[in-house]
């Protein structure tokens, strides 16, 4: 019997999640628990060893759902995935990891299931060290912005950067009302994507110290205008889950980025920054940080 994967939920799933194997941001559990208040929710029940995944997804009044990859000890062959579809009655697999599929061999899945590329879910990754570091020609221009930002704000004493605690989540709030207010989220196209994350960012600043999250603030003048917030995904990587700055704040956005880096994956390879979901200013932002791999996204279908 599926159950809906929700706070009550992280302790008798976390150590599924400490050890699962996949790349893709999507099988972090905070973030899974966080957007499960907006518009996609994510269930769970267990087989055996393995801990069963499947995600329901409202959009435009229409409700789907679809399996995620099973969690487990042991790599689940394309048959058993095949049989788990059939006992289910959930034909399609989502968000399954370019690194499943080579690992297995293609040959193997097409007798039962249909391949399909997900380009607009592959996920950007990034070296830690580099975004941290800014080194070389390909960021310059990142490091300018920081620099203009250092000279105006962090040099004359009006930056204060901190840990995100519960004791900033209001403020935090207040910062991420404001920060929709400009950009207009609502019911509609694009904004409504945004409308989704401000749920997901209000859930997770709600569990800051519930949950494995870390978060980082910087307030200018007092005041709250950026923050960001991250969960572990493997050994090596995390994901930055959230990112927020006030847009209008020249350079902002940049020193934000690199002081998630250096205070916030200091202990990790790799920084996964999701995917663009076919947005293309989101992908031009992405690309613009030169990251070191795409972590690809498949469908598996049920013949």
């Amino acid at each position: 019997m599926w159950k809906k994967i929700e706070r009550a939920s992280y302790q008798a799933l976390k150590g599924y999640f400490d050890q699962q194997p996949y790349r893709l941001s999507i099988y972090s559990l905070p973030s899974l628990i966080a957007w499960g208040e907006g518009y996609h929710t994510a269930f769970y029940d267990f087989a055996d060893d393995s801990l069963i995944l499947s995600m329901e997804e409202r959009t435009n009044g229409e409700v789907t759902r679809y399996l995620l990859m099973p969690i487990s000890r042991e790599l689940w062959a394309p048959t058993w995935l095949y049989e788990l579809a059939q006992a289910t009655g959930i034909g399609k697999i989502r968000f399954v990891p370019g690194d499943y599929i080579k690992t297995v061999n293609e040959d193997s899945i097409w007798p039962w299931f249909e391949i399909e590329e997900d380009r607009v879910y592959h996920d950007y990754v990034y070296l830690t060290s580099d975004l941290a570091e800014l080194k070389g020609n390909r960021y310059a221009g990142k490091r300018n912005l920081i620099h203009q930002f250092t000279r105006d704000y962090v040099e004359k004493g009006r930056v204060e950067i901190g840990k995100i605690t519960s004791e900033q989540s209001a403020e935090c709030l207040k910062f991420l009302e404001a920060w929709c207010e400009e950009r207009g989220c609502n019911e509609e196209g694009i904004n409504k994507i945004l409308l989704c994350e401000k749920k997901a960012i209000t859930a997770a600043l709600e569990t800051i110290e519930e949950l494995p999250w870390r978060g980082l603030y910087i307030k200018i003048d007092g005041v709250v205008s950026a923050f960001a917030i991250m969960s572990v995904l493997n050994r090596e990587m995390g994901v930055l889950n959230f990112e927020k700055a006030f847009g209008r704040i020249r350079g902002l956005y940049q020193f934000l980025d690199r002081e998630c880096a250096r205070q916030l994956f200091f202990d990790l390879k790799y920084i996964n920054k999701e995917s663009d979901m076919g947005i293309e200013a989101l992908a031009e932002a992405k690309r613009s940080y030169e990251p070191c791999e795409m972590v690809k996204s498949f469908t598996l279908t049920a013949t």
